[in-house]
């Protein structure tokens, strides 16, 4: 038999396979090893099988610290005493040009530059211009990789966010979360390969949706697992009262077993998927609690991440939560932060929101270093898109917004196979153009696939005739990031 299915390899289908081992729950274990895509609708097309990098990775999980709502870059990451000598000035048609606007300014009669009312600070070996908004950011800026010249196709925050999560302003297709956990699989059998925790700021918050952490066409078991800051971090996970272990386990072999017969019946490899799916809930009751318990973390560790840190559903809970789901083998883990959306009274509402997650932000990445696991965790910090070197609405003397700008914002990046301490890509003197080392989402969305030993080329998935991957048809390894 092994000989077999050693000659026969990937070659054979699941019908094959299934009617020569058998189809009980064992067998159907057994399969799902021999052959990691055996219960799958689609497949990697001329790619490896699913769980096997392509090449060595750098890296083998991802932290994603996203800020929803777009982080205004004049005033955190992309310094420009340009614009405040321009203040008040009109934005020159020659930068300008025909760049479409949202709805929100294109009526404007005027469009007065507007400075950052913050100052800047060089830092590091690197002697990055870091806001004075960011002194816990400051002091990690040697482990740092910023890039200053992102930029996207999306003006809008829904179709800009779904684009940098899942490669497509659609939506309906698998994030990256569900990508990494169908290309590499699981470390952990006890808790879910993709998470995701949400967290709310003090400004406008832009909303955020299960589609984002969508498994798409993929198979359901690579859907991110939202965890809730509420008593019951999973809903529906927790026995029902008066219910033993026992009981749970007896009633899951029974509904298995039905599974079982309907899987026979009628083929449907999402039933298959669903019996893993029970199985996986069924171990995530013992290491869910366990893992989101943060009352035994040690008096350094709360003092690194800040008193908040203890407050369920607070920014930095869940960057303590993530390193501790991190450490425990979770590839994926998703953050968002709502709140960065500042198109009128910015200067107050930046401040508040980047006190809220910089010294969180800075502690993950000291606390994944001082544990070793910082050279296999790639931190990702970042919104969808940038905003405007110009003011929405009138500008005031100490009050000012700022619009949505898809042309360049910044992000950085941390351990993971990244370089530490480089900027990356310029813009030009008032903020609004990339004039050095363009990264589109799609090369953005290469790269990180890359730290993690996989060909965005490569990780395909056919679907309805077409073969699909994170970066749809374009998209480029920022080679001179990596290390």
């Amino acid at each position: 038999m092994d000989k077999e299915i050693l000659e026969h390899g990937f070659s054979w289908n699941r019908r094959r396979f299934l009617s020569t081992m058998g189809m009980g729950i064992g067998s159907m274990a057994l399969g799902s090893l021999l052959m990691p895509d055996l219960f799958s609708t689609g497949g990697m097309g001329d790619g490896l099988a699913p769980g096997i990098p392509h090449f060595a990775p750098k890296a083998k999980r991802v932290i994603y610290l996203f800020q929803n709502g777009a982080p205004s870059q004049q005033e955190l990451f992309d310094y420009k005493p340009k614009l405040r000598e321009m203040n008040g000035k009109e934005i020159p048609p020659s930068v300008r040009g025909t760049q479409r606007l949202t709805g929100m300014t294109a009526d404007q009669s005027s469009f007065p530059l507007v400075g950052s009312f913050v100052d800047f600070k060089q830092y590091g070996h690197s002697r990055a211009w870091i806001s004075d908004l960011l002194p816990y950011t400051a002091k990690i800026v040697d482990e740092l990789c910023i890039i200053r010249s992102m930029y996207t196709e999306a003006i809008n925050h829904d179709p800009a966010l779904t684009f940098l999560q899942t490669g497509s302003q659609q939506g309906n297709r698998p994030s990256m979360g569900a990508w990494l956990s169908y290309g590499l699989g699981n470390e952990n059998k006890n808790l879910p390969a993709f998470t995701v925790l949400l967290s709310r700021g003090v400004g406008n918050g832009q909303g955020v949706y299960s589609k984002l952490w969508s498994n798409g066409f993929l198979d359901s078991v690579h859907q991110g697992v939202q965890f809730s800051k509420g008593e019951d971090p999973v809903l529906y996970l927790r026995d029902q009262e008066g219910m033993n272990r026992k009981e749970r386990r007896d009633m899951l072999d029974n509904i298995a077993a039905l599974n079982e017969q309907s899987y026979e019946e009628f083929g449907d490899p999402e039933i298959a998927t669903r019996i893993k799916q029970y199985e996986m809930a069924y171990r995530m009751q013992t290491a869910v609690p366990e893992v989101m318990d943060l009352s035994k973390e040690p008096d350094d560790i709360v003092k690194l991440y800040g008193p908040d840190c203890l407050v369920p559903g607070t920014f930095a809970a869940n960057c303590l939560l993530a390193r501790k789901l991190s450490e425990s083998g979770v590839r994926f883990v998703q953050l968002y932060h709502q709140g960065w959306d500042q198109h009128g009274n910015l200067p107050f509402e930046i401040a508040k929101q980047a006190k809220d997650v910089d010294q969180a932000s800075a502690a993950l990445v000291m606390d994944l270093k001082q544990r070793g696991l910082l050279d296999e965790t790639l931190v990702i910090w970042g919104g969808e898109f940038g905003r405007t070197s110009y003011t929405q609405g009138t500008l005031t003397k100490d009050n000012y917004g700022r619009d949505h700008h898809p042309r360049c914002f910044s992000i950085w990046m941390a351990g993971g196979g990244v370089k530490p301490g480089i900027v990356y890509g310029e813009t030009d003197e008032l903020g609004y153009n990339i004039i050095k080392d363009p990264v589109h989402v799609h090369d953005f969305q290469a790269t990180v696939l890359n730290r993690l030993g996989l060909d965005h080329e490569k990780l395909i998935f056919k679907h309805l005739g077409r073969r699909y991957r994170l970066t749809d048809i374009s998209g480029k390894v920022v080679k001179d990031i990596i290390s």
